[in-house]
Protein backbone atom coordinates (compact mmCIF):
# COMPACT_ATOMS: atom_id res chain seq x y z
CA UNK A 1 0.00 0.00 0.00
CA UNK A 2 1.30 3.40 -0.96
CA UNK A 3 2.29 5.17 2.27
CA UNK A 4 1.06 8.43 0.75
CA UNK A 5 -2.46 6.94 0.37
CA UNK A 6 -2.93 5.54 3.87
CA UNK A 7 -6.43 5.83 5.30
CA UNK A 8 -6.74 8.89 7.50
CA UNK A 9 -6.79 8.46 11.26
CA UNK A 10 -9.90 9.53 13.19
CA UNK A 11 -8.16 12.69 14.28
CA UNK A 12 -7.00 13.57 10.78
CA UNK A 13 -10.47 13.03 9.31
CA UNK A 14 -11.77 16.16 11.01
CA UNK A 15 -12.24 19.19 8.84
CA UNK A 16 -9.15 21.32 9.14
CA UNK A 17 -9.29 25.09 9.24
CA UNK A 18 -8.57 26.67 5.87
CA UNK A 19 -5.09 28.07 5.54
CA UNK A 20 -4.84 31.82 5.19
CA UNK A 21 -2.57 33.33 2.58
CA UNK A 22 -1.71 36.94 1.97
CA UNK A 23 -2.26 38.07 -1.58
CA UNK A 24 -0.93 40.95 -3.59
CA UNK A 25 -3.59 43.52 -4.41
CA UNK A 26 -3.65 45.04 -7.85
CA UNK A 27 -5.48 48.19 -6.83
CA UNK A 28 -7.72 49.97 -4.34
CA UNK A 29 -10.67 47.90 -3.07
CA UNK A 30 -12.14 50.08 -0.32
CA UNK A 31 -12.14 47.61 2.56
CA UNK A 32 -11.68 50.34 5.15
CA UNK A 33 -15.09 51.72 4.19
CA UNK A 34 -16.53 49.00 6.44
CA UNK A 35 -15.51 51.16 9.40
CA UNK A 36 -17.60 54.03 8.06
CA UNK A 37 -20.55 51.69 7.59
CA UNK A 38 -20.26 50.45 11.17
CA UNK A 39 -20.00 54.02 12.46
CA UNK A 40 -23.09 55.15 10.53
CA UNK A 41 -25.10 52.14 11.72
CA UNK A 42 -23.98 52.59 15.32
CA UNK A 43 -24.88 56.29 15.29
CA UNK A 44 -28.34 55.47 13.95
CA UNK A 45 -28.98 52.86 16.65
CA UNK A 46 -27.35 54.78 19.46
CA UNK A 47 -25.74 53.25 22.52
CA UNK A 48 -27.01 51.95 25.84
CA UNK A 49 -25.16 52.17 29.13
CA UNK A 50 -26.52 51.15 32.53
CA UNK A 51 -24.71 52.20 35.67
CA UNK A 52 -25.47 51.57 39.34
CA UNK A 53 -24.20 53.68 42.23
CA UNK A 54 -23.98 52.12 45.69
CA UNK A 55 -23.05 53.77 48.95
CA UNK A 56 -24.32 55.33 52.12
CA UNK A 57 -26.44 58.47 52.04
CA UNK A 58 -24.53 61.75 51.97
CA UNK A 59 -21.54 60.53 49.95
CA UNK A 60 -22.44 62.57 46.87
CA UNK A 61 -23.65 59.78 44.56
CA UNK A 62 -26.27 61.92 42.78
CA UNK A 63 -23.86 64.82 42.36
CA UNK A 64 -21.17 62.50 41.00
CA UNK A 65 -23.51 61.10 38.35
CA UNK A 66 -24.50 64.63 37.30
CA UNK A 67 -20.82 65.57 37.12
CA UNK A 68 -19.90 62.51 35.04
CA UNK A 69 -22.41 63.26 32.29
CA UNK A 70 -22.64 67.04 32.80
CA UNK A 71 -26.40 66.71 32.94
CA UNK A 72 -29.08 66.88 35.60
CA UNK A 73 -29.55 63.12 35.78
CA UNK A 74 -30.47 63.15 39.47
CA UNK A 75 -31.86 66.03 41.49
CA UNK A 76 -29.66 66.56 44.50
CA UNK A 77 -31.21 67.21 47.90
CA UNK A 78 -30.98 70.84 48.97
CA UNK A 79 -28.53 71.44 51.85
CA UNK A 80 -30.27 71.57 55.22
CA UNK A 81 -33.41 69.85 53.93
CA UNK A 82 -34.26 66.81 56.03
CA UNK A 83 -35.24 63.77 54.03
CA UNK A 84 -36.88 60.79 55.79
CA UNK A 85 -34.48 57.85 55.94
CA UNK A 86 -35.94 54.81 54.15
CA UNK A 87 -36.70 51.91 56.44
CA UNK A 88 -35.45 49.42 53.87
CA UNK A 89 -33.09 49.63 50.92
CA UNK A 90 -34.93 50.90 47.85
CA UNK A 91 -33.69 50.94 44.27
CA UNK A 92 -34.56 53.86 42.02
CA UNK A 93 -33.76 53.95 38.30
CA UNK A 94 -33.95 56.86 35.89
CA UNK A 95 -33.30 56.82 32.14
CA UNK A 96 -32.18 59.75 29.99
CA UNK A 97 -31.07 60.08 26.38
CA UNK A 98 -27.94 62.19 26.11
CA UNK A 99 -26.82 63.43 22.68
CA UNK A 100 -23.39 64.80 21.88
CA UNK A 101 -22.10 65.56 18.36
CA UNK A 102 -24.77 63.35 16.81
CA UNK A 103 -24.08 60.38 19.10
CA UNK A 104 -27.01 59.29 21.28
CA UNK A 105 -26.48 57.52 24.59
CA UNK A 106 -29.41 55.97 26.42
CA UNK A 107 -28.20 56.19 29.99
CA UNK A 108 -29.90 54.38 32.87
CA UNK A 109 -28.71 55.17 36.40
CA UNK A 110 -29.81 53.06 39.36
CA UNK A 111 -29.41 54.49 42.84
CA UNK A 112 -29.59 52.52 46.09
CA UNK A 113 -30.80 54.91 48.82
CA UNK A 114 -30.79 53.29 52.22
CA UNK A 115 -27.76 51.04 51.68
CA UNK A 116 -25.76 50.74 54.89
CA UNK A 117 -27.87 53.38 56.68
CA UNK A 118 -29.67 51.05 59.07
CA UNK A 119 -28.62 49.92 62.52
CA UNK A 120 -28.87 46.31 61.39
CA UNK A 121 -27.36 45.99 57.91
CA UNK A 122 -27.52 42.20 57.80
CA UNK A 123 -27.93 41.08 54.18
CA UNK A 124 -28.61 44.62 53.03
CA UNK A 125 -27.01 43.65 49.72
CA UNK A 126 -29.75 41.15 48.83
CA UNK A 127 -32.02 43.67 47.03
CA UNK A 128 -29.06 44.92 44.98
CA UNK A 129 -27.90 41.47 43.91
CA UNK A 130 -31.51 40.50 43.30
CA UNK A 131 -31.98 43.50 40.99
CA UNK A 132 -28.82 42.66 39.02
CA UNK A 133 -29.92 39.04 38.55
CA UNK A 134 -33.41 40.18 37.64
CA UNK A 135 -32.02 42.15 34.69
CA UNK A 136 -30.05 39.08 33.58
CA UNK A 137 -33.22 37.02 33.81
CA UNK A 138 -35.18 39.50 31.71
CA UNK A 139 -32.52 39.45 29.01
CA UNK A 140 -32.36 35.64 29.09
CA UNK A 141 -36.13 35.30 28.76
CA UNK A 142 -36.03 37.51 25.65
CA UNK A 143 -32.98 35.76 24.23
CA UNK A 144 -34.45 32.24 24.36
CA UNK A 145 -37.66 33.16 22.56
CA UNK A 146 -38.08 31.28 19.32
CA UNK A 147 -39.12 34.51 17.62
CA UNK A 148 -36.83 37.16 19.04
CA UNK A 149 -36.69 40.90 18.69
CA UNK A 150 -34.02 42.22 16.36
CA UNK A 151 -32.73 44.30 19.25
CA UNK A 152 -33.22 42.96 22.76
CA UNK A 153 -33.63 45.81 25.27
CA UNK A 154 -30.55 45.73 27.47
CA UNK A 155 -31.28 46.64 31.09
CA UNK A 156 -28.34 44.69 32.49
CA UNK A 157 -26.08 46.64 34.86
CA UNK A 158 -22.81 47.26 33.02
CA UNK A 159 -20.95 48.88 35.89
CA UNK A 160 -21.42 49.45 39.61
CA UNK A 161 -19.60 52.40 41.17
CA UNK A 162 -19.10 51.63 44.86
CA UNK A 163 -18.65 54.69 47.10
CA UNK A 164 -16.33 54.11 50.04
CA UNK A 165 -16.76 56.53 52.97
CA UNK A 166 -13.61 58.67 53.52
CA UNK A 167 -12.85 57.25 56.95
CA UNK A 168 -9.11 57.11 56.31
CA UNK A 169 -8.84 53.73 58.04
CA UNK A 170 -9.72 50.64 55.98
CA UNK A 171 -12.70 48.92 54.40
CA UNK A 172 -15.49 48.05 56.83
CA UNK A 173 -16.68 44.43 57.22
CA UNK A 174 -19.87 45.51 55.43
CA UNK A 175 -17.83 46.73 52.44
CA UNK A 176 -15.74 43.57 52.27
CA UNK A 177 -18.66 41.15 52.51
CA UNK A 178 -20.72 43.02 49.95
CA UNK A 179 -17.86 43.49 47.46
CA UNK A 180 -17.04 39.78 47.60
CA UNK A 181 -20.56 39.02 46.43
CA UNK A 182 -20.93 41.96 44.07
CA UNK A 183 -17.75 41.32 42.05
CA UNK A 184 -19.04 37.90 41.03
CA UNK A 185 -22.11 39.42 39.36
CA UNK A 186 -21.09 42.78 37.90
CA UNK A 187 -18.14 45.04 37.06
CA UNK A 188 -17.28 47.02 40.20
CA UNK A 189 -15.32 50.28 40.29
CA UNK A 190 -14.69 51.48 43.87
CA UNK A 191 -14.11 55.17 44.58
CA UNK A 192 -13.21 57.15 47.69
CA UNK A 193 -16.12 59.54 48.07
CA UNK A 194 -15.74 63.16 49.18
CA UNK A 195 -11.96 62.87 48.92
CA UNK A 196 -11.56 66.58 49.68
CA UNK A 197 -12.14 65.70 53.35
CA UNK A 198 -8.76 63.94 53.40
CA UNK A 199 -5.28 65.38 53.02
CA UNK A 200 -3.15 64.14 50.14
CA UNK A 201 -1.11 61.98 52.52
CA UNK A 202 -4.22 60.55 54.18
CA UNK A 203 -5.74 59.85 50.77
CA UNK A 204 -2.73 57.86 49.57
CA UNK A 205 -2.47 55.89 52.81
CA UNK A 206 -6.21 55.12 52.66
CA UNK A 207 -5.89 53.97 49.04
CA UNK A 208 -3.09 51.55 49.88
CA UNK A 209 -5.05 50.11 52.80
CA UNK A 210 -8.05 49.53 50.55
CA UNK A 211 -5.87 47.89 47.90
CA UNK A 212 -4.38 45.61 50.58
CA UNK A 213 -7.87 44.71 51.83
CA UNK A 214 -9.05 43.87 48.30
CA UNK A 215 -6.00 41.69 47.70
CA UNK A 216 -6.23 39.93 51.08
CA UNK A 217 -9.90 39.02 50.54
CA UNK A 218 -9.43 38.07 46.84
CA UNK A 219 -11.80 40.79 45.60
CA UNK A 220 -11.25 41.51 41.91
CA UNK A 221 -12.58 44.90 40.90
CA UNK A 222 -12.66 46.24 37.37
CA UNK A 223 -10.47 46.09 35.30
CA UNK A 224 -9.63 42.49 36.16
CA UNK A 225 -6.15 41.21 35.28
CA UNK A 226 -7.55 38.02 33.75
CA UNK A 227 -9.43 39.99 31.08
CA UNK A 228 -6.43 41.87 29.65
CA UNK A 229 -6.47 40.80 26.00
CA UNK A 230 -3.07 42.05 24.82
CA UNK A 231 0.03 43.91 25.94
CA UNK A 232 -1.56 47.31 25.28
CA UNK A 233 -4.54 46.44 27.49
CA UNK A 234 -2.18 45.19 30.17
CA UNK A 235 -0.15 48.41 30.18
CA UNK A 236 -3.22 50.67 30.27
CA UNK A 237 -5.13 48.63 32.84
CA UNK A 238 -2.09 48.24 35.09
CA UNK A 239 -1.90 52.03 35.41
CA UNK A 240 -5.61 52.14 36.25
CA UNK A 241 -5.31 49.36 38.85
CA UNK A 242 -2.53 51.31 40.58
CA UNK A 243 -4.91 54.26 41.12
CA UNK A 244 -8.04 52.33 42.13
CA UNK A 245 -9.95 53.29 44.20
CA UNK A 246 -10.09 56.74 42.62
CA UNK A 247 -10.29 59.64 45.06
CA UNK A 248 -13.13 61.72 43.66
CA UNK A 249 -15.06 64.90 44.33
CA UNK A 250 -18.36 65.70 42.64
CA UNK A 251 -19.77 69.12 41.78
CA UNK A 252 -22.51 70.26 39.45
CA UNK A 253 -21.98 74.01 39.77
CA UNK A 254 -19.61 76.21 37.79
CA UNK A 255 -17.33 78.90 39.23
CA UNK A 256 -14.94 81.45 37.76
CA UNK A 257 -11.27 80.66 38.42
CA UNK A 258 -8.64 82.94 36.84
CA UNK A 259 -11.07 83.91 34.10
CA UNK A 260 -12.06 80.30 33.42
CA UNK A 261 -15.43 78.71 34.10
CA UNK A 262 -14.82 75.41 35.92
CA UNK A 263 -16.85 72.74 37.69
CA UNK A 264 -16.01 72.79 41.35
CA UNK A 265 -16.93 73.03 45.01
CA UNK A 266 -16.54 76.39 46.65
CA UNK A 267 -15.15 76.49 50.19
CA UNK A 268 -13.84 79.35 52.31
CA UNK A 269 -10.32 78.17 51.46
CA UNK A 270 -10.87 78.22 47.72
CA UNK A 271 -12.48 76.24 44.92
CA UNK A 272 -11.91 72.52 44.45
CA UNK A 273 -11.84 71.89 40.70
CA UNK A 274 -13.22 68.43 40.01
CA UNK A 275 -11.55 68.19 36.58
CA UNK A 276 -8.15 69.22 37.92
CA UNK A 277 -5.93 66.20 38.63
CA UNK A 278 -4.05 68.24 41.21
CA UNK A 279 -7.28 68.42 43.23
CA UNK A 280 -8.91 65.00 42.72
CA UNK A 281 -9.03 61.98 40.41
CA UNK A 282 -12.45 62.54 38.90
CA UNK A 283 -10.94 62.74 35.35
CA UNK A 284 -9.62 59.17 35.76
CA UNK A 285 -13.06 57.88 36.70
CA UNK A 286 -14.71 59.74 33.81
CA UNK A 287 -12.15 58.46 31.30
CA UNK A 288 -12.55 54.88 32.54
CA UNK A 289 -16.36 54.84 32.45
CA UNK A 290 -16.92 56.85 29.27
CA UNK A 291 -13.91 57.60 27.12
CA UNK A 292 -11.80 54.45 27.19
CA UNK A 293 -13.65 51.46 28.71
CA UNK A 294 -17.39 51.93 28.17
CA UNK A 295 -17.60 49.29 25.44
CA UNK A 296 -15.31 46.94 27.36
CA UNK A 297 -17.59 47.19 30.39
CA UNK A 298 -20.51 46.17 28.19
CA UNK A 299 -18.54 43.34 26.58
CA UNK A 300 -17.46 41.84 29.90
CA UNK A 301 -21.01 42.14 31.21
CA UNK A 302 -22.32 40.17 28.23
CA UNK A 303 -19.48 37.68 27.73
CA UNK A 304 -18.59 36.96 31.36
CA UNK A 305 -21.15 37.95 34.00
CA UNK A 306 -24.27 37.37 31.94
CA UNK A 307 -22.79 34.20 30.43
CA UNK A 308 -22.13 32.81 33.90
CA UNK A 309 -25.73 33.50 34.89
CA UNK A 310 -27.02 32.04 31.61
CA UNK A 311 -25.05 28.80 32.04
CA UNK A 312 -26.39 28.27 35.56
CA UNK A 313 -29.97 28.92 34.50
CA UNK A 314 -29.83 26.68 31.43
CA UNK A 315 -28.36 23.87 33.50
CA UNK A 316 -31.39 24.19 35.76
CA UNK A 317 -33.73 24.04 32.75
CA UNK A 318 -35.62 20.75 32.59
CA UNK A 319 -38.26 20.89 29.86
CA UNK A 320 -39.14 22.24 26.46
CA UNK A 321 -42.43 24.11 26.14
CA UNK A 322 -45.40 22.67 24.32
CA UNK A 323 -47.20 25.92 23.70
CA UNK A 324 -45.49 29.32 24.09
CA UNK A 325 -42.45 30.35 22.13
CA UNK A 326 -39.71 30.25 24.74
CA UNK A 327 -37.65 27.57 26.41
CA UNK A 328 -39.04 27.04 29.91
CA UNK A 329 -36.56 27.34 32.73
CA UNK A 330 -36.72 25.35 35.92
CA UNK A 331 -37.78 27.23 39.04
CA UNK A 332 -34.92 28.57 41.11
CA UNK A 333 -34.88 28.96 44.88
CA UNK A 334 -36.72 32.20 45.67
CA UNK A 335 -34.44 35.11 46.36
CA UNK A 336 -34.85 38.80 47.05
CA UNK A 337 -35.80 40.69 43.92
CA UNK A 338 -35.66 37.52 41.84
CA UNK A 339 -37.99 37.47 38.87
CA UNK A 340 -38.42 34.22 37.00
CA UNK A 341 -40.94 32.82 34.59
CA UNK A 342 -41.98 29.53 36.08
CA UNK A 343 -42.45 26.61 33.75
CA UNK A 344 -46.09 25.91 33.07
CA UNK A 345 -45.37 22.48 31.64
CA UNK A 346 -44.92 19.67 34.15
CA UNK A 347 -43.17 17.40 31.68
CA UNK A 348 -40.13 15.60 33.06
CA UNK A 349 -38.38 15.30 29.73
CA UNK A 350 -34.77 16.44 29.71
CA UNK A 351 -33.00 18.06 26.81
Amino acid sequence: MDPLRQSPSPSSSRASSPRTFSCERLGYVGIEAVLDQLKIKAMKMGFEFNIMVVGQSGLGKSTMVNTLFKSKIWKSTMPGLRVPMPQTLQLHSVTHVIEENGVKLKLTVTDTPGFGDQINNDKCWDPILGYINEQYERYLQEEILITRQRHIPDTRVHCCVYFVPPTGHCLRPLDLEFLQRLCRAVNVVPVIARADSLTIEEREAFRHRIQDDLKTHSIEVYPQKSFDEDINDKILNSKIRERIPFAVVGADREHMVNGRCVLGRKTKWGIIEVENMAHCEFPLLRDLLIRSHLQDLKDITHNVHYENYRIIRLKESHALPRGPGWVNLAPTPPGPGKVCRWAEDDSDEDF
